[in-house]
């Protein structure tokens, strides 16, 4: 299986990071998520039941951002991809989370993780 779907650039909103000024209010995210999935049977039906939902998948992403307060990228990465897992069947997964400002002098920093068999591109 080498089909994937993708969302890049998901504004994910949430309560982040370990130094006070960061717990004040919420922040937003980047996030982008690759899974790997075999698409035929949603190529053959044309039917959104037989595919995975990126826009129910953005939602819940969004959902379970914005009900933490993690201090760490690494932990929001980590229940990212196990919901992803649990929920929507992601037997592979790459996962990109980019928080924007974070450190002065750069576009972002953050965490990327893959869970699951490795898949080839």
């Amino acid at each position: 299986m080498s089909d994937h779907i993708y969302i890049d650039a998901l504004e994910l909103r949430c309560v982040i990071g370990v130094h006070a000024h960061e717990r004040v209010a919420p922040r937003t995210l980047l996030c982008d998520v690759q899974l790997a999935c075999d698409t035929r049977a949603a190529a053959a039906s044309d039917r959104l039941e037989h595919a995975l939902d990126y826009d129910a998948i953005a939602q819940r992403l969004r959902a379970l951002a914005a009900s933490m307060q993690p201090a760490l990228l690494e932990t929001l990465a980590e229940r990212i991809a196990e919901l992803l897992q649990r929920e929507f069947g992601a037997r592979w997964l790459r996962l990109r989370l980019d928080k924007p400002g974070a450190v002065a002098g750069t576009r972002g920093v953050g965490i990327v993780i893959e869970r699951g068999l490795r898949v080839p591109a």
